[in-house]
């Protein structure tokens, strides 16, 4: 039997934690920051230059294919994941089903909390109050459900192939006609990273993140994925399941990239098209999102096992720096918000406003940002500091009082 000094279990510890999953969140960080910097940039989303010239026509299209709203997807994937890997953690500690499910049901609506305040105050892109939605909904209806039931979401990613395959067609119909009044793509306009002050762009922002949360919770379903690999514990034994993630990330990421394809190629001057096929080209370009993110979480499961069989290569400081930043990832994406609003803003520094093409001014400052967090993660955790957010989050689910995992003892009697 299991003895538990205490009603909260503390922090994995770090020997115990799967390489994918930080390995995965840390990464995709750096793509985050090239998403929202050039989203506060050009006060759009997706944020990109509409007459891109020169080399900011190869990196638009490499960007609709491979970050624009595919980062998003592997972050909700791992969110599922997550919240599984808690729960069993906590089941196997001897938590009642009762016990856990009231756990994640306060861990999510703090997450939602959390996203409400970044929301409002820093981003209104936030993503956090909808993954909190999404998790209260997920833990109400699915948590303790059957392996059948899990599986139904195959279902809705059969359905989802289908739909994406008849916007295709529809797209393709749309250029057979010969229509073409329009060769710009469809953006959504983000009118808080354009305020002239502060007060103003929390006024915005009281009214974008609300809109956002809603149209993000829809996130729900690769929560539901990732919650379904999670129980099949494919991250943390990835040798067992090579051939299902070499397919995953291949078919994964070439989808992704084949529907990205079309939304670049309008963006750059190569095609042409109506209003109407512009916004079937945009939804075709979201909605595939998904299976970028499954491709990507597949990679870094790839990464992590081919880490695994040289040992050696799973202390290289940069290896170490990224699973840092991505056991802090919660403090790391709200670091970026606050650069954001400080180098961008109108009422800040303005940065923006010094350029004429800020495609390359935005992917550096994205890259620098991220850069610096991932050396501030690897401070940290060379002394052992966890996130400033993670230890504020963890205080208030569990509250002032919790335990380490050397604090669950075996009982010996």
């Amino acid at each position: 039997m299991l003895q538990i000094k205490s009603t909260a279990i503390g922090p994995v510890l770090k020997a115990d934690r799967a390489l994918a999953p930080d390995l995965a969140r840390g990464v995709m960080l750096l793509f985050i920051a090239l998403a929202n910097c050039a989203g506060f940039f050009f006060a759009s989303a997706p944020g990109v230059e509409l007459t891109p010239q020169g080399s900011e026509r190869i990196y638009n299209l490499f960007s609709f294919m491979f970050i624009h709203a595919r980062t998003y997807p592997m972050f909700a994937f791992m969110f599922g994941y997550g919240m599984i890997q808690l729960a069993l953690r906590q089941q196997a500690a001897g938590k009642t089903s009762n016990e856990v499910r009231n756990l994640l049901l306060r861990r999510n609506f703090w997450l939602l909390i959390f996203g409400l305040v970044h929301g409002i105050l820093l981003y209104s892109g936030d993503v956090l109050g909808a993954y909190g939605v999404a998790g209260l909904v997920f833990t109400l209806l699915l948590l303790n459900r059957s392996n059948r039931i899990y599986r139904l979401v195959f279902w809705y990613l059969g359905f989802l192939v289908i739909y994406c395959l008849v916007i295709g067609i529809w797209i393709v119909s749309g250029f057979t006609n010969g229509s073409a009044e329009t060769s710009s793509i469809v953006t959504s306009p983000f009118p808080s990273a354009l305020s002239p002050s502060y007060p103003a762009s929390l006024s915005a922002r009281l009214g974008e993140w609300p809109i956002h949360t809603v149209y993000m919770a829809s996130s729900f379903i690769i929560i539901w994925l990732g919650a379904w690999t999670a129980r099949k514990r494919i991250l943390e034994h990835p040798a067992n399941h090579l051939w299902l993630l070499v397919w995953c990330s291949t078919i994964g990421i070439v989808v992704a990239a084949i529907a990205g394809l079309p939304m670049g190629l309008l963006n750059i001057g190569v095609l042409h098209s109506d209003a109407g096929t512009a916004s079937l080209i945009k939804m075709l370009h979201e909605t595939t999102g998904v299976f970028g993110g499954v491709g990507y979480v597949s990679i870094f499961g790839l990464i992590a096992y081919a880490m695994s069989k040289a040992p050696t290569r799973s202390e290289n400081r940069i290896v170490r720096a990224i699973t840092a930043l991505g056991q802090r990832s919660l403090s790391g994406y709200l670091f970026q918000s606050i650069v954001w609003l400080i180098i961008i803003s109108p009422f800040a520094l303005n940065l923006g406003a010094r350029f004429e093409r800020l495609t390359f001014i935005a992917a550096v400052a994205a890259a620098i940002a991220w850069i610096v967090s991932l050396i501030g993660a690897y401070i940290m955790d060379h002394y052992g500091i966890r996130g400033w957010a993670e230890i504020l989050l963890r205080r208030l689910i569990y509250g002032r009082r919790t335990v380490s995992s050397s604090d669950v003892k075996k009982d010996t009697r």
